[in-house]
Formats: C-alpha cells, sequence, structure tokens
C-alpha cells in the first residue's frame, strides 16, 4: 500500500516586501502601496521505505529564489487589459485610465499575470516550481499548493495536482 504525506515548508526566509496595486476596473485601481508577502509551500509526495519522502531542501532554495526576485520592487501586472506598458530609456511609463506613472526600470518587475493579488501571485510562484518537471517527477510529488498571504489572516493559494 502507498503511503502519502505533505511536507509544509513556511520558512522565515520565504518573504518578499512589494509594492503594487490592484486593479478593480478600468477606471478605478487601488493607490500604489506595499505589503509584507509570505509564502507557503505544501507538497504531497509518497513516502519511501526509508520513512523519507524527498529531500525537500530543493524546494526551500527554490522557493527562496522566487521570493528574492521579487523582493523590495514594485510588481506590475504584464498581462492587464487596462494598463499599457511602454519603456522609455531608464524608465517605464504605465497608463491607466487617465493617469501616467513613471517608475526607474530598476524599481519593477512587469510578471506576466492580470492583476497583483494575492490569487495571481500563488499562480505565478506555483509556475515557477512547475518548471522543474524532472525533480518533481523524481520526488514523485503528487500535489503543490502555493499560499501567498500578504498580512495575517489574508491569503491565496493555487494548487497543481498529478
Amino acid at each position: 500500500m502507498q503511503r502519502l504525506s505533505t511536507i509544509e515548508l513556511s520558512k522565515e526566509n520565504m518573504k518578499f516586501s512589494a509594492g503594487h496595486f490592484a486593479i478593480f476596473s478600468s477606471e478605478v485601481r487601488e493607490n500604489l502601496h506595499g505589503h509584507n508577502y509570505n509564502v507557503c509551500a505544501s507538497f504531497t509526495t509518497l513516502i519511501a521505505d526509508e520513512g523519507l519522502s524527498f529531500d525537500y531542501r530543493f524546494y526551500k532554495h527554490k522557493v527562496k529564489k522566487v521570493c528574492d526576485s521579487l523582493n523590495e520592487i514594485t510588481l506590475i501586472p504584464g498581462k492587464s487589459k487596462h494598463l499599457k506598458v511602454e519603456t522609455d530609456g531608464d524608465y517605464t511609463n504605465i497608463f491607466f485610465h487617465k493617469e501616467k506613472i513613471i517608475f526607474l526600470n530598476r524599481d519593477i518587475r512587469i510578471l506576466p499575470v492580470y492583476n497583483i493579488t494575492v490569487e495571481e501571485l500563488s499562480n505565478w510562484i506555483l509556475s515557477q516550481i512547475l518548471i522543474d518537471k524532472d525533480e518533481l517527477e523524481s520526488n514523485k510529488i503528487q500535489e503543490i499548493i502555493i499560499k501567498v498571504f500578504s498580512g495575517p489572516g489574508q491569503s491565496g493559494s493555487a494548487t497543481w495536482s498529478k
């Protein structure tokens, strides 16, 4: 009989601080503000005969690397139908409704998402974990859940199942 276990990783260094604004419609968005985001990753896998699921240090490092790539910048949704993004030398101009928001290129990261929300961030982080297909297969991972917290008691999650 196969036995399953879920390993949950929620380390102190699995976090990032980032600015954003959520877009509610073609004319309404939040003011630019920031959050201290925390990420929790759960991996459901088979327990081997030795009583060990897998060496999950790979995923601790992977999630930390993704978090580090989002730290101390402003996140911009590259797929938003309500934004127009133009690069102009060292600057990026973001056009929303009747506004022009100007950022230094080094201060932003444009993500391939529709909005900067915990729902979208959890799905994008999950997509970064799923890139390593060989690692998933070798570790017999059956399910992954990525949860992103924008504050205590407020999170969104994304799930992948084999």
